[in-house]
């Protein structure tokens, strides 16, 4: 076969679950990387980047992109993954409510790191977590807010939940479980604060959801599949 990947980013593949290091500062966005451009050449792969896949047309066996560009093909792969899941809260749409699923995601993340004082992480599974000491570890204050009683309740029991946020906590970052969020206030268009149902009011320069995933099928219905 002549192989032809289609990719939404602009750069090559690399390993997501290393986002993490890379926002704490233990890796760069090099050590991450998997395939360069350069290595699709050498393979002869065709390799379209930054150029989302939007249609599918499966009678005549084509793929359309975002730019416009058509690709025929014999065999068709979807490896659309993901995308962070954001819950229907007041204030979502505010400029500083973000995800954490790309390297867009994480330069947006350094760069408040800069010059912002305060993150919001809700989520208190390994994504969110991992999210927390990153942000801690670039200096900023950081409140974790879970809806459970405890901490990864999925994979821990709750000794070692308990034990699991001693050792957190112990690094400078609260946490706050069984808070429901109810709304998200914010100033000139920004995030400014997270209001709890229970009333209590948090600064937030910065608010990221960890609150789980949802599979990339729109492609594949819209193509019948």
């Amino acid at each position: 076969y002549d192989i032809t990947v289609i990719g939404e980013e602009p750069w090559g593949n690399y390993n997501r679950i290393m986002l993490s290091p890379v926002l704490s500062g233990e890796k760069t966005i090099e050590d991450i990387m998997l395939h360069s451009h350069a290595w699709y050449q050498s393979k002869n792969i065709t390799f379209i980047a930054d150029n989302a896949a939007v249609k599918i047309d499966r009678s005549r066996k084509q793929i359309h992109t975002q730019n416009g560009q058509i690709v025929d093909y014999d065999r068709l792969i979807l490896a659309t993954g993901s995308k962070p899941f954001i819950p229907p809260i007041a204030g979502s749409e505010l400029k500083g409510v973000i995800s954490f699923r790309d390297i867009y995601d994480v330069n947006t993340m350094l760069d408040y790191c800069k010059n912002k004082k305060n993150a919001v992480v809700i989520g208190g599974g390994l994504l969110g977590l991992e999210a927390a000491y990153g942000l801690k570890q670039r200096g900023m204050n950081v409140t974790v807010l879970h809806l459970m009683d405890r901490i990864m309740e999925r994979q821990l029991d709750s000794k070692a939940s308990v034990m699991l946020r001693y050792s957190i906590e112990q690094k400078g970052i609260t946490i706050i479980t069984d808070a429901n969020t109810s709304e998200l206030i914010g100033q000139d268009g920004h995030i400014a604060q997270v209001q709890l149902k229970d009333g209590t009011i948090l600064d937030a320069d910065l608010l990221f959801f960890a609150v789980g995933i949802r599979p990339n099928m729109a492609l594949a219905q819209s193509a019948g599949l």
